[in-house]
């Protein structure tokens, strides 16, 4: 038998998606008070289950089949059976409040101070020695929050952090944002890297000026770092010519190796063969390494925790 449709519904059915969505908000707070009564098959049993007043709940399931223009219940005096309609609903209902629980479970447990998580971003040169070593330390206090790690440069992981999908990033320059929040936390010399067989290999200083006819492999527009080797160099008096722009900075130092430019780089976590690095005098040739995170944002347990574990690190971040 063909369920019995209710005379009018309340909301538009013409298939527009703010009719989905005015639905959805309709529907949402009643789903749970359906599957309980659905459950029971009792309109009182359900309401002491879930301890509201049964006046509530018989006019939850009114409202609910009044929204949807369909009836979910056959009554029975105090009993009530599911239409059709109604068993075709519980099982999507069911199924929804199960991914709902499922979700609350996974936020609880990311927001839990003992075992929850952190979603850390940092650049790419900090990726070999200095977050592996902050994790660590970090991890002897705190031995069960989990990290998802992300590496990426410094714009991307400012719209991560605006997005959402970052609660804390490592990055270079120290943002200034007004929906950021950053603070300083060490600096980090940069070195002119030259071929091994490079006319200034002999050197162990050098003024940034010395190599402006050099061709450059820098990293590509959007870099931090590139806008700080932009920035140097026009201090020092010259436009660089570009050879070469990677997303690397390791990839970068095999491009000096091989001859095809001279780069400006923080240091190698290891030493790289047929490089040699300088140190550059003038201008001083450093670029400030600071966290960031979202103004406003509520920190859960474990990020504040981090946070504070990296602010104390102010000044010590990286090897002197």
């Amino acid at each position: 038998m063909e369920h019995q449709r209710r005379s009018r519904g309340r909301l538009s059915q013409t298939g527009d998606t703010r009719d989905t969505d005015d639905m959805s908000r309709v529907l949402a707070p009643r789903l749970a008070h359906f599957a309980g009564v659905a459950r029971t098959e009792h309109v009182t049993r359900a309401a002491q289950e879930m301890q509201v007043p049964q006046s509530t709940l018989s006019r939850s399931m009114v409202r609910l089949e009044e929204d949807l223009g369909v009836d979910l219940f056959a009554r029975h005096g105090r009993t009530v059976s599911l239409t059709p309609a109604g068993r075709t609903f519980l099982t999507s209902v069911e199924r929804a409040l199960a991914e709902i629980e499922r979700a609350a479970d996974a936020v609880r447990a990311d927001a839990d101070p003992a075992t929850g998580k952190v979603a850390f971003g940092f650049l790419h040169t900090m990726g070999a020695e200095t977050v592996p070593g902050l994790l660590h330390a970090f991890r002897a206090d705190h031995p069960r929050i989990r990290f998802s790690l992300v590496q990426n440069y410094g714009e991307a992981m400012l719209e991560g952090l605006r997005a959402g999908e970052l609660d804390l990033c490592l990055t270079s320059p120290v943002p200034d944002a007004p929906d950021l929040v950053a603070r300083r936390l060490d600096e980090q010399r940069l070195r002119l890297v030259v071929p091994a067989d490079h006319r200034l290999a002999g050197r162990r200083r050098i003024r940034l000026a010395e190599a402006a006819d050099e061709n450059f492999v820098t990293l590509e527009p959007g870099y931090g770092m590139r806008r700080i080797t932009d920035d140097l160099c026009a201090q020092a008096g010259f436009r660089p010519r570009i050879a070469f722009e990677g997303e690397e900075a390791e990839t970068l130092r095999g491009l000096v190796a091989a001859g095809l430019g001279v780069a400006l780089l923080p240091p190698p976590p290891f030493p790289r063969p047929g490089v040699v690095e300088l140190t550059v005098t003038a201008p001083r040739a450093a670029r400030e390494i600071g966290v960031a995170w979202l103004a406003g944002h509520p920190d859960t347990p474990p990020v504040a925790a981090f946070k504070k574990f990296l602010l104390s690190k102010r000044g010590t971040l990286l090897p002197a």
